[in-house]
Order: structure tokens, then C-alpha cells, then sequence
């Protein structure tokens, strides 16, 4: 049995790290404010990302060269960081610019820095090779900044291999979880593709016995054409994954086209937390398209928040479990055979890491 397993995993995705050479977000823009700190970390990397006297963001390796220390300890002054141990001071670029007590003639190599840039309410930092940075940045995170929909964000922390995350949503076979939030739904696979560093499939549901919960119903029926009957509709879902950000949306009504606006609009992205990225910070946004009657999403937005944050305590908890499984195996014992998602694996594991590289 062990054979067979090893032949269906060639490889253990779980110890693909995620790769450094892209943006990833550290915190939301509102929870930095001018001349603060925060201490962060990338795949056990501790980073210090600080906001300076003009509300440009920065981000340093978070240890003084001194004694070891945490930046995020000291003091912001313009945009500069100072220890607050012995008051070295620190430029954007790392570079060690003051010692009180030693002078500007003898200063000593100061700490790493990394680029960062803010994203529609998002502090990104880029962890890897510099020069690679501008040519990668994100343009926009799904419909979060549009005033044609209403967005809540997404924020928590999943003690799970960033690869789980993607996996449990490209799979929506795994609705069978959600039988008591959305009863029995089967999932029909319409479509899939890959390539190099991208991966996508699409799907169209049948509810089988139940009904819709009311937040499930806001999503997709207040936007539905009043013609379109629940019976002979064909909603369409689209799950993406540019490495190393994901997407989800939701088209409502018949004859989709590419072009139209989705119901349901959903950017993700997942930051490994410790070294050993067993753990992840999921940043995202999720939009609703809003109806035509003015005020009605807001008055229901509570209803459509529960439903949500119902769905994905599901699923958290599952991935945490399936962390905990490749814990106790020590290995990738995963048999899988839905090809979309051996399509994604490939991605992930071309595009990622191997861990301790």
C-alpha cells in the first residue's frame, strides 16, 4: 500500500515552501498608522514593517544588528526606524545611518530590507530577489474596490500548509461538509485548465434535497432577473489559482458571458507564518454585486456575514485537521484522483520551493 501511495505522490507537496519571488500581504493598511510598527513574519523570516512621516510604508528585517533585538520595539523618526535598545537608526533601505555614541564615520552594515507597497487596503512585502518586485506586483485584489459591490474582508489564521488552503477551495466535491449551512448540493465539474503557474475549474451545482439558508439566497437571489425561475437557472463558478493568490466567483442566470460582471467576487491570498509553513495567515476580500433596490444589501449584509464566516469555520477546521493528519504520517499519504486537483498540485509544486532551499 505504502508503494502504491509513494507512485501517487511523487513528491510531498506539503514540504514546498511558498516561493519568495512574490508579494505577499503582512497586514491591512488600517491597522498601521503614521510613525507605528508592527511585527510580522514570512515563513519564519521576522519582518518589521513601519509607516513613516509622510504614510509611505517600509519593511526591515525585525532585529537590530546590534544586540539582536526587535525593530518593532524602537521608534519611528521620518522615515527612519531607531532601536529602542541603544537608539541606532535604521534607513528604509536597512542601512545603519546613526549610533549616538559612535559618530557617522564608523557605522557598521546596517539589516536587510524588502520592498512594500500597498494594494487596495493591503500592506504586500516582497520577500525574495528585489528586481523582481515591480514586475509582479498585484494590480488590484478582485472587486474589493468597487462601489457596484459590497466587500467585507477576510482575515484569519489557519494552523495549516498553505497548499491545503488552495486545495479545499478549488475542490467544491467537498460540499458534503456544508450539508447543515446549505444542504445537499452536488457539484458538476463544467471545465478545467492549466498552465505553467496558473490553474482553473469550473462548476455548475444541483441542490439534491434541502434548502438554501438565507445568506446563501442574498448572494445569489437578489441579483437574479426576476424571469429567471430557481428551477431552470444554471449558475456558473469559477475557481482560479494565479500562484500564489486565488480566486473564486459566481456567475447567476443563463448564457454567461466572460464579460459580465460575477455576483460573487473573491480574492485570496495565503502568507506562511513559520518556518516550518505549518501554519498560514489568510488575507482576503469578499464583494457581493449589489441589487437594484438602494440600501437593501446593507440591511441583509449581517445575514450574508454569518453565512460566510459559517462556511469557512468549516473549512478551517478541516484543513487543520488534514495538517494534523500529514503530521502523524509524517508524509503526503494523499490519494488523490479529481484531476483538477492534480492539476493544482502540479502548479503549486512547480512553482513553489522545496523546503530548507
Amino acid at each position: 500500500m505504502l508503494d502504491e501511495l509513494a507512485e501517487a505522490n511523487p513528491f510531498d507537496l506539503r514540504r514546498i515552501g511558498a516561493h519568495p519571488d512574490y508579494w505577499y500581504p503582512l497586514a491591512w493598511s488600517h491597522e498601521l498608522k503614521a510613525g507605528r510598527t508592527l511585527a510580522r513574519q514570512f515563513a519564519g523570516e521576522p519582518i518589521v514593517i513601519y509607516r513613516g512621516r509622510d504614510g509611505g510604508v517600509f519593511a526591515l528585517e525585525n532585529r537590530c544588528a546590534h544586540r539582536q533585538v526587535p525593530l518593532h520595539l524602537g521608534v519611528v523618526c521620518g522615515d527612519q526606524i531607531k532601536c529602542h535598545y541603544h537608539g541606532w537608526t535604521y534607513a528604509p533601505d536597512g542601512k545603519c545611518v546613526g549610533i549616538p555614541y559612535l559618530g557617522k564615520d564608523r557605522l557598521p552594515n546596517g539589516v536587510r530590507s524588502y520592498p512594500a507597497r500597498e494594494v487596495d487596503g493591503l500592506i504586500f512585502v516582497f520577500p525574495g530577489e528585489p528586481s523582481l518586485a515591480e514586475s509582479r506586483l498585484p494590480a488590484r485584489l478582485g472587486s474589493s474596490q468597487r462601489k457596484d459591490y459590497k466587500t467585507r474582508r477576510l482575515n484569519r489564521e489557519v494552523a495549516c500548509h498553505y497548499s491545503f488552503m488552495h486545495e479545499n477551495l478549488f475542490d467544491m466535491n467537498h460540499q458534503f461538509m456544508h450539508r447543515k449551512l446549505m444542504g445537499s448540493i452536488s457539484a458538476r465539474c463544467l471545465g478545467r485548465d492549466h498552465g505553467e503557474n496558473w490553474a482553473q475549474v469550473e462548476y455548475s451545482f444541483t441542490r439534491t434535497a434541502g434548502k438554501p439558508s438565507l445568506g446563501e439566497q442574498i448572494i445569489v437571489d437578489l441579483v437574479r432577473k426576476r424571469d429567471e425561475g430557481r428551477k431552470d437557472f444554471a449558475d456558473h463558478m469559477r475557481i482560479r489559482t494565479d500562484y500564489p493568490y486565488q480566486s473564486l466567483k459566481v456567475w447567476v442566470g443563463r448564457d454567461i458571458q466572460p464579460s459580465e460582471d460575477p455576483v460573487l467576487d473573491v480574492w485570496l491570498a495565503y502568507t506562511p507564518i513559520d518556518a516550518e509553513q505549518r501554519s498560514n495567515r489568510t488575507y482576503g476580500y469578499l464583494s457581493v454585486k449589489k441589487p437594484p433596490v438602494p440600501g437593501l444589501i446593507h440591511a441583509v449584509w449581517p445575514f450574508v456575514t454569518w453565512f460566510t464566516e459559517s462556511i469557512f469555520r468549516e473549512d478551517k477546521d478541516i484543513v487543520e485537521h488534514e495538517q494534523l493528519a500529514h503530521d502523524a504520517q509524517a508524509a503526503d499519504w494523499n490519494n488523490e484522483v479529481f484531476p483538477p486537483l492534480r492539476d493544482l498540485r502540479g502548479v503549486l509544486a512547480r512553482c513553489g520551493r522545496p523546503a530548507g532551499s
